[in-house]
């Protein structure tokens, strides 16, 4: 199943939609890698993209939310605060476990609560920035 930046996904600020795109992206490279038998070699790899995205994107929000006196930025940023803590916790056990099934689970269900967050937080962002 790949994942696809639908019209319920897409916010409408240029800068968050693009982000989205590299997140669909680095989830589906590694969606392909696993129908070829090759998940466990890109396992590590997305996870360290993730993390390293997150940090990136979620500061890019909380940036354009903290400017715009965005009502929702306090519950917006403790999601972001334990959404970046459990995908850490998460990585650093895929790196002392190896690649395993569970990683791979584990790390897909993260990637559909970061879609999910996407679909309606990010929406009322959004929304909230076009005024």
């Amino acid at each position: 199943m790949r994942y696809e930046l639908t019209q319920d996904l897409l916010t409408g600020n240029n800068l968050i939609d693009t982000e989205h795109k590299q997140l669909f992206a680095a989830i589906n490279d590694l969606l392909d890698a696993c129908a070829q038998g090759k998940g466990r070699e890109k396992l590590v790899d997305t996870a360290k993209f993730l993390n390293n995205y997150v940090n990136k994107h979620f500061s890019d929000e909380e940036k354009l939310q903290v400017s715009s006196n965005y009502p929702g930025y306090p519950p917006h940023k403790t999601f972001h605060d334990g959404y970046k803590r459990q995908l850490s916790d998460a990585t650093q056990q895929l790196l002392a476990e190896g690649p395993t099934v569970r990683a791979l689970g584990q790390l897909n269900q993260m990637a559909a609560v970061l879609i999910s967050h996407i679909r309606t937080e990010d929406r009322k962002l959004a929304k909230h920035l076009k005024g």
